[in-house]
């Protein structure tokens, strides 16, 4: 009896030894499988959102570029218009720019969207005091000088300009 159970055991053993190890084998196959899978399933996601996460950054580049200041003043350019009407256009133009891109924040980070819409609440600013600083007959030509010379060297445009760039260049 003692030496069927030791035959028993003795043929046991082992196959529970083979399956044991089989089965761990497997178990760390399919999980390197599973990883796998998943980076390659990433690794074709990041290559699809890619050139639209590039493309956002150009349009709020774009963007930027086209509410500072100087371009800004140089694009909307009205001489015989008169100070209430050209604030007003320029407003306008600011906002018709920023929710043209608003769909752009899906692809930036909060920061860097949070530094475009502080970009342009800054321009919208300057823009109603430099107004707010001329006469009730001031023209649009004097608004342009004195948003110009009421330009900060750094401006809230060019400090999300360049911070939009240094995000975008993490992705090149």
């Amino acid at each position: 009896m003692m030496t069927d159970l030791l035959l028993s055991i003795r043929y046991i053993l082992p196959a529970v030894v083979v399956f044991f190890t089989a089965w761990y084998i497997l178990k760390e196959f399919f999980n390197q499988e599973t990883q796998n899978r998943r980076m390659r399933l990433l690794e074709e996601k990041q290559k699809l959102s890619m050139p639209v996460r590039l493309q956002a950054y150009e349009r709020i580049v774009l963007l930027l570029e086209r509410i500072s200041p100087g371009n800004l003043v140089m694009r909307v350019q009205k001489p015989d218009m008169s100070l209430k009407n050209y604030q007003k256009l320029l407003v306008q133009t600011i906002r018709d720019e920023y929710d043209h891109n608003l769909s752009q924040q899906l692809y930036v980070s909060l920061e860097a969207w949070e530094k475009v819409k502080a970009a342009k609440e800054e321009m919208l600013r300057q823009i109603n005091t430099s107004a707010g600083k001329l006469q009730e007959d001031a023209t649009s030509t004097d608004l342009s000088k004195k948003m110009l010379e009421m330009s900060v060297e750094k401006s809230a445009t060019r400090k999300a300009l360049d911070f939009v760039k240094t995000e975008a260049r993490k992705f090149l």
